[in-house]
């Protein structure tokens, strides 16, 4: 077994940073609201304070899972960015349920505007500043892979999307005469609020569900695993899977029967340090098997991933080596 040995990077001010990019656009957009009169510019108003308490929320998480590992928490505490994802998720749909209620209203008991070249002033601001505060997060979250910031980022840029579709409608309502399209565009961010809380839940249940390793980290495992695999030396029953920052595998590794146990132990190390070379934080499990023996085959969960060529069964045990016992 290998364990990471790295320390984990501080990611908490990325979440402060996103508490006080919520604060500012709170307060102007509660501003743009006041002067206009806009329920559309109250929905964009709304959801910024999900924002807020959903960056609160985020730096909870990101200093609960940076934690070490104890002795009750013996692989640490990542998944708590998990529970992050989902907070923010049904936050979003909180607001989401604030905006569409507030679009009906206004629907039914249309109100006129003003001062609506202050307000949309005031609110493409607060945009410009969710904006490049998105950017930040998002390019964060895919660098340490973080689910936490990656969510916080994109429920940032869904503002973004929010804002500008508000200006547009406060901007047509201006221009056409028709107030109750004001209303009209609110009920229609609330819906894309909906649609972004619903990706943001299911990612985080995914995780929580140990979602295995993405497509190109397993590619970089089974290449490393193909290339080991000569006959002498094979490999069977992969599994990986994420938490938060942290990657996992276990594999099972089938060498020669007359091996001692000091070679056996020296190829795995070689194997870890190569693996965690490709994949820096992978914590990789090794199980060692002689591979002549059939017992060491009975052991392999339809589940789990072969290792093996097109022309490779793994099922199966492979003719042992030149010189090897059966």
């Amino acid at each position: 077994m290998s364990a990471v040995t790295e320390p984990k990077v501080d990611l908490t001010r990325f979440a402060w940073l996103s508490i006080v990019a919520a604060i500012a656009t709170i307060a102007l957009k509660t501003g743009a609201w006041a002067v206009t009169g806009s329920v559309g510019l109250l929905s964009d108003a709304a959801e910024s304070t999900v924002n807020l308490v959903a960056a609160v929320v985020a730096l909870i998480a990101l200093r609960v899972a940076a934690r070490p590992a104890t002795d009750r928490f013996l692989y640490g505490r990542a998944k708590a960015e998990y529970f992050s994802a989902a907070v923010e998720g049904v936050m979003i749909f909180v607001a989401a349920a604030v905006i569409l209620v507030s679009a009906v209203e206004r629907f039914v008991n249309p109100q006129g505007l003003e001062n609506v070249g202050w307000g949309l002033a005031v609110s493409v601001v607060a945009s410009l500043i969710n904006g490049a505060v998105a950017i930040v997060l998002i390019r964060a979250g895919r660098r340490h892979r973080s689910i936490t910031l990656r969510a916080d980022g994109r429920h940032l840029l869904t503002d973004v999307v929010t804002s500008a579709g508000v200006l547009i409608g406060v901007g047509l309502v201006v221009l056409t005469g028709w107030e109750r399209l004001d209303a009209v565009v609110a009920f229609a961010v609330g819906v894309n609020i909906i649609v972004t809380g619903i990706g943001l839940i299911h990612e985080a249940v995914e995780g929580l569900l140990d979602k295995a390793l993405s497509d190109e980290d397993h590619e970089v495992i089974t290449e490393i695993l193909r290339r080991r695999t000569d006959g002498t030396v094979t490999f069977h029953g992969l599994q990986t899977r994420e938490a938060g920052q942290e990657k996992y595998m276990n594999v099972h590794v089938l060498v020669p029967d007359e091996w001692t146990v000091k070679q056996g132990h020296d190829y795995i190390d070689a194997l870890e340090d190569e693996l965690r070379g490709s994949l820096p934080d992978l914590t990789v499990l090794t199980h060692l098997e002689p591979i002549s023996d059939p017992a060491s085959y009975a052991d392999i969960p339809e589940a789990h991933v072969p290792i093996h060529d097109d022309d490779h069964d793994s099922s199966r045990p492979p003719e042992p080596a030149p010189g090897a016992e059966r």
